[in-house]
């Protein structure tokens, strides 16, 4: 995709991101000032923006447009516009030169990336019942059993994401 408007191809800056939630295209953050804090959802909003700026609409057209989007139908519109284009995480500029991983999110990104001693000498993986015919095997090691072990929530998940496959 081409940026027709020149402002897409800015990165934003923090008064851009300001103006933004002035202008309702961001959600508010946590806190105010220097204790604002912004989270994965604002992240997608100044994503969204990105990208429909890319495509020519305007400010007011994405007001509009933004007021009747949940955030995970954002979610599921940026990550087909940039989805197939994004790095391996091992391929992050955040992990490839010295000094960097710093912080709480460079530990977490470290942290997720690194090999568990004694993975792939033995394959145990859960077997989660998403729903009648269907059932997902997921390595003991595989991040999402590693950080998150609620397999209830994660067939949930799935389950909803199937759904979202064959509804009409």
């Amino acid at each position: 995709m081409i940026p027709v408007n020149a402002a897409a191809r800015a990165q934003p800056s923090e008064r851009t991101i300001r103006f933004y939630v002035g202008r309702g295209l961001v959600s508010p953050p946590e806190g105010r000032g220097t204790a604002a804090v912004y989270s994965y959802r604002h992240l997608l909003q100044v994503l969204a923006i990105k990208l429909r700026q890319m495509e020519g609409a305007t400010l007011d057209s994405m007001t509009r447009e933004f007021s009747e989007l949940t955030g995970d139908l954002i979610e599921r519109r940026v990550a087909a516009s940039i989805g197939p284009g994004l790095p391996r995480p091992d391929r992050l500029r955040l992990l490839q030169a010295p000094g960097t991983g710093r912080g709480r999110v460079g530990r977490a990104v470290l942290g997720w990336l690194a090999p568990v001693e004694g993975a792939g000498e033995s394959a145990t993986c859960r077997r989660l019942m998403v729903s009648p015919g269907i059932e997902v095997l997921i390595d003991e090691q595989h991040p999402v059993i590693r950080l998150n072990g609620d397999t209830a929530a994660i067939a949930a998940a799935l389950r909803q994401a199937i759904a979202g496959l064959v509804a009409p």
